[in-house]
């Protein structure tokens, strides 16, 4: 059993490339616009903000630019959200309003993870053999794991966000029509 256990976490990165190509196809495919399940979205996305937030200031007391790098990171992340509602397709019907995300942007939010991940290891594998008088922490680059974490954590706060705006909008529009 503890075999197993300590395997895990070289399976689950033996399984990376899968999850990410996986997680590509599902952010590129055909949705319907949902307004119950955007709301919910745009709330989880912005609680989960707020606890990356709270990390980030945590962490700066071992890492000085952790807080910083983080809200960098969402600022970035944002823009792109605002970026990508601008380049999604919109297909609205009477009854149904569907969407889909703009792939070159799901592609650039896939890598920006992809890229920190390894990253990440060389970094992690480099600190684990230097000499040096820094941190494992520090040198480990945590700073750049909060900012891509942020933008990936950005991006979908302002998708979602702009989203539910979107679907409402539509909806008003729609019941205009209909009266």
């Amino acid at each position: 059993m503890l075999a197993l256990l300590l395997l895990l976490p070289l399976l689950v990165i033996a399984a990376m490339p899968l999850i990410l190509v996986l997680r590509y196809r599902t952010g590129t495919a055909r949705r319907l616009a949902r307004p119950w399940l955007a709301t919910v979205n745009a709330v989880m996305m912005l609680v989960s903000a707020a606890f990356f937030l709270v990390a980030a200031a945590v962490t700066r007391l071992w890492v000085p630019d952790a807080f910083s790098s983080a809200v960098t990171g969402l600022g970035i992340g944002a823009i792109l959200g605002i970026v990508g509602l601008w380049f999604t397709r919109w297909e609205s019907t009477a009854r149904d309003l569907h969407y889909t995300p703009n792939r070159w942007l799901v592609l650039a939010i896939t890598l920006v993870v992809a890229v920190r991940v390894i990253y990440g290891f060389w970094r992690g594998a480099a600190a684990w053999s230097a000499t040096e008088s820094t941190s494992f922490v520090d040198a480990f680059g945590v700073g750049g794991s909060l900012a891509a974490g942020g933008t990936v954590v950005g991006y979908y706060v302002a998708y979602g966000i702009g989203l539910r705006r979107r679907i409402g909008r539509w909806q008003r529009r729609t019941l205009r029509v209909m009266s």
